[in-house]
């Protein structure tokens, strides 16, 4: 088995409440996996996975105060043809174990958009959902367990189908293991939901698909 990346150990001590050092700084780790990199922002303190050598990464200015996720960044640590994704709140609560309330999908849920997405980021997929949406639960960024849900119809305005769908997709998570999502702070109605269905937030994220020349991280 391989050995976890040091992210996932950043991501749940913050569900546990215990994050990095508010001190302004910035910890620079190995890249992720699959050619992925990230910037994962907390209170106080940024963490970076990526390719370049460290010193590299911290001439280019990042700080723990909001620096780490600014476009002019991002931009260098991607490289000129490398390609950022949006910056999302990093959310996380618990599973509630017990009885599933929802069924696993078959096959053709997995040509839905959302389910596509997925995969470009994540391994270990499985879908869920019925007559209100779906469910995504993952092995995601830096290995840690992820959800995300689609609607089948969110133009009919808010009914309480997100917090329903979200509230039982805590079931298919054992009782207490720590369950992320990534939500764009944008989309209010999904945030709204996610809050209300206890999920906490702990920072922001970046992910970023780089394409570069120049220093590398030995190996």
């Amino acid at each position: 088995m391989t050995e976890p990346h040091p992210l996932l150990a950043h991501f749940t001590a913050a569900a546990g409440g215990r994050f990095p050092p508010c001190d302004g700084g910035v910890s620079v780790l190995p890249p992720l996996p699959g050619g992925l990199e990230a910037s994962v922002a907390f209170t106080g303190h940024a963490v970076i996975a990526t390719a370049l050598e460290a010193a590299e990464v911290l001439a280019l200015g990042p700080d723990g105060y909001g620096a780490s996720l600014a476009p002019d960044f991002l931009r260098h640590l991607a490289g000129s043809e490398g390609t950022i994704g949006v910056i999302d709140a990093t959310l996380t609560a618990r599973g509630t174990g017990g009885t599933p309330r929802l069924a696993e999908l078959g096959n053709e849920a997995h040509d839905h958009p959302r389910v596509l997405h997925a995969r470009a980021l994540r391994t270990g997929i499985k879908v869920y959902g019925d007559e209100r949406g779906l469910i995504t639960l993952a092995d995601g960024l830096a290995g840690r367990r992820e959800l995300s849900i689609e609607l089948h119809a969110p133009h009919q305005g808010s009914q309480g189908h997100g917090r329903g769908l979200l509230a039982d997709a805590l079931t298919l998570v054992p009782e207490g293991e720590p369950l992320f999502a990534a939500v764009s702070p944008g989309n209010a109605r999904s945030l709204r939901a996610f809050l209300a269905c206890g999920f906490t937030p702990i920072g922001s994220e970046v992910i970023l698909r780089p394409q570069r020349s120049g220093t590398r991280r030995a190996p």
